[in-house]
C-alpha cells in the first residue's frame, strides 16, 4: 500500500465561455494518488482537508478513484483555491489563496502515531514543501518512518519516494530551499526530478551529472523526466555500482500535460507494487529489463494523459494495452558508484531544454498539477508561470 502526502487543492479554471470558473480538484500528490488508484494498487491519502463543500468535491474524487481517505483529518478551515486562466499559446496565469487553509495548515500534531502495517511506500513533494506548517510536518513523517525498523513492515522502513515538482514562484529563498531539499533527498528511497527540476536546483549541471550528484546523497533511485525524450534512471546497487536505464514516451496527440509528472511518479510506482518490488531490498536488484519495464510503463501511462483533457489518469488495462513495437531497452551498465567529483577536464554543459518535434509538448511538464501561492499567504496577484 502506497501513502501520499502534501497538498489537495481546488483549481479554479475559467470556463470555455470566459464566464465564471469551474472547481475542479487537483494538487500534485493528490493526483498522483488518483492516478495510483486507477491503477488498481492500494493507496490512502495523509492530509487535512476542509469541511467545507470544496472539501467534499476533493473527497469524492477521492473515492471514485478508490483512494482510502481514513488518513485523512476535516477542519472547519477553507480550502485552497487557486485561479487559474489558460490562454491559446500563453503559459497559465495563477491567483492563489492559501493563508490558513486547510492542506497547508497539516501539523506534527496531525501526524497519526503509527501508520498502517501494510504501508510500503510514502510519496512525498511538490509546494507543499515550500509552505509551512505542512513541510515541517511531511518532513517529521519521513524522517521517523525512514528509519523505522518493525517486524511487521517489509525491511522495517517502507520506500520513501520524492517529487520535488518545483514551482519557483513559490520558493522566496532559493539557497534555503536547496538545503532542505538535498536533506529531503538524503532521506529518500527514489527521487522523482524533473529536467525543468534539475534546471532550478542545478542549472549548471547536464542530466547524468544531476542525477549522479543526487544517488550520490543517499537514494538507491534516481529519476530524470525528459519530456519528449522520455526518462533515465539511475539505480545504485548494494555493491556500489551503478546502473543507467533510459525508457521513450508513447508519440500520441498532445491534448494538455496536466497531471502528465503526476501520472508518471505514481504509474512507476504502481508497477513495482504490482511486481511485487515495492521494498529497499527488491528495488536495489531490480534488473536493467525490470527498470526498463517500470519506466515504460510510466511513460505510457504519462502519455495517455497527455491525449486527453485535464488530469485524467488511465486505468491499468489501458497502460498496458499500449504498445511500442520494436523498441528496446536503451541500457547502459555503470561498473563503479558513481562520484560527484569532476574525473576530466571537459565541464558539464549547461542545461538545454530537450528538443521535440513542431508543437510537441513536453509529456512531463505538469502546467497544472499542483498550484499554490507562496508560504501561507494570500497572493491576490496575477502570477505568470515559469
Amino acid at each position: 500500500m502506497i501513502i501520499c502526502c502534501g497538498e489537495a487543492l481546488i483549481d479554479m479554471v475559467r470556463s470555455p465561455e470566459g464566464e465564471g470558473f469551474l472547481p475542479l480538484p487537483g494538487g500534485s500528490p493528490y493526483n498522483t494518488a488518483a492516478a495510483i488508484g486507477r491503477l488498481g494498487v492500494p493507496v490512502r491519502f495523509l492530509g487535512r482537508f476542509s469541511t467545507d463543500f470544496f472539501g467534499e468535491i476533493l473527497i469524492k474524487r477521492l473515492k471514485e478513484n478508490r483512494v482510502g481517505n481514513d488518513l485523512i483529518i476535516r477542519s472547519g478551515q477553507n480550502s485552497t483555491l487557486a485561479f487559474v486562466k489558460l490562454a491559446k499559446g500563453k503559459e497559465p496565469q495563477y491567483v492563489f489563496y492559501t493563508n490558513g487553509t486547510a492542506d497547508c495548515s497539516l501539523s506534527v500534531e496531525d501526524l497519526p502515531p503509527k501508520l498502517p502495517a501494510d504501508t510500503r511506500c510514502i510519496l512525498f513533494g511538490s509546494i507543499a514543501m515550500t509552505m509551512e506548517p505542512i513541510a515541517s510536518a511531511i518532513e517529521a513523517l519521513i524522517l521517523r518512518e525512514g528509519t523505522r525498523k518493525s517486524t511487521d513492515q517489509i525491511d522495517g522502513a517502507p520506500v520513501i519516494s520524492f517529487d520535488p515538482n518545483i514551482r519557483p514562484f513559490m520558493i522566496k529563498d532559493r539557497s534555503t530551499y536547496i538545503e532542505r531539499f538535498e536533506k529531503w533527498i538524503a532521506a529518500s528511497t527514489i527521487a522523482k526530478i524533473s529536467f525543468e527540476d534539475f534546471a532550478y536546483i542545478y542549472p549548471k549541471l547536464e542530466v547524468d551529472r544531476a542525477l549522479q550528484k543526487i544517488i550520490a546523497m543517499g537514494p538507491r533511485l534516481a529519476i530524470c523526466t525528459l519530456g519528449t525524450k522520455g526518462a533515465l534512471a539511475l539505480l545504485r546497487r548494494n555493491d556500489g555500482s551503478v546502473i543507467r536505464v533510459s525508457a521513450p514516451v508513447v508519440d500520441l496527440p498532445v491534448v494538455d500535460t496536466i497531471g502528465a509528472g503526476d501520472t508518471f511518479h505514481g504509474a512507476f510506482l504502481s508497477w513495482l507494487e504490482i511486481k511485487k518490488k515495492m521494498s529497499r531490498s527488491a528495488l536495489v536488484n531490480l534488473s536493467e529489463t525490470e527498470l526498463y519495464d517500470a519506466l515504460f510503463f510510466a511513460n505510457k501511462a504519462a502519455s495517455i494523459v497527455c491525449s486527453r483533457r485535464g488530469a485524467a489518469p488511465p486505468t491499468r488495462k489501458e497502460v498496458e494495452s499500449l504498445k511500442l513495437p520494436g523498441q528496446k531497452a536503451m541500457t547502459k551498465p555503470a561498473a563503479k558508484a558513481v562520484s560527484t567529483k569532476k574525473t576530466s577536464k571537459t565541464r558539464a554543459a549547461p542545461m538545454k531544454a530537450p528538443k521535440s518535434k513542431a508543437g510537441a509538448v513536453n509529456p512531463h511538464r505538469d502546467p497544472a498539477g499542483s498550484r499554490l501561492s507562496s508560504a501561507g499567504k494570500a497572493d491576490k496577484k496575477n502570477v505568470k508561470k515559469k
